[in-house]
């Protein structure tokens, strides 16, 4: 029975390792990632929209989240961040002027970890007033969005965070194997010590026909 007991416990601790592999192969690879923007990224609207936003495929947390829309030195971003569904929205103050804005991101994704980023968009005009009545025009009636090539990505002039892992990243195929081994040395073991306690109980048993 002496001999069973350190087999059993290296077999609960070979399946334990092996679980805590096969648990942290998903997560690694989940981190959310920018899939479009409003304006989209690059492009040119007729006049400033009264905010910007990023849409993500999970969505963010509010914590932590900033967004700069900036243009000739300025930043013109109003208030906090919007978190609506699965998009972060930034409103945009009145009398922004016509030109380039740079918008730059960084929100803290639904696993905890922060991600961020830029794009760029042009405006012929500058933003409408309140009373034209267009100032609470979505984003999205300026310009229509599509995929951003720079989502993800470091902001300029910031410190690197944890990156966005790529969601269509490979399958982590070496730690299975890993995990697939862990397995074998398990059934090894539990084998090993199977053949041992038969063979003791033969001794057993024979030393008592004597």
């Amino acid at each position: 029975m002496r001999t069973i007991r350190p087999l059993l416990a290296a077999v609960v601790a070979a399946l334990a390792f092996a679980s805590a592999l096969l648990f942290s192969a998903g997560p690694a690879s989940a981190h959310d990632v920018a899939e479009s923007t409003a304006p989209a990224n690059g492009s040119s609207v007729a006049a400033v929209p009264a905010s910007v936003s990023i849409t993500f495929n999970n969505r963010p947390l509010a914590i932590g989240s900033g967004v700069t829309v900036t243009a000739g030195g300025e930043n013109w971003a109003e208030g906090p961040v919007e978190i609506i569904d699965n998009q972060a929205v930034q409103k945009i103050r009145e009398g922004a002027p016509a030109g380039e804005y740079t918008v730059v991101w960084r929100v803290v994704s639904s696993d905890s970890h922060p991600i961020e980023g830029t794009f760029t968009f042009k405006a012929a005009a500058g933003s409408a007033t309140a009373t034209s009545g267009t100032a609470g025009a979505s984003p999205s009636s300026s310009a229509p969005s599509n995929t951003v090539p720079t989502a993800g990505t470091a902001a300029p002039g910031t410190a690197t965070s944890t990156p966005a892992a790529d969601a269509s990243q490979p399958f982590p195929w070496s730690i299975v194997g890993l995990a697939v081994v862990a397995v074998g040395l398990v059934i090894y073991l539990a084998v090993t010590a199977r053949k041992k306690l038969a063979a003791s109980n033969d001794s057993n048993a024979g030393d008592s026909a004597e």
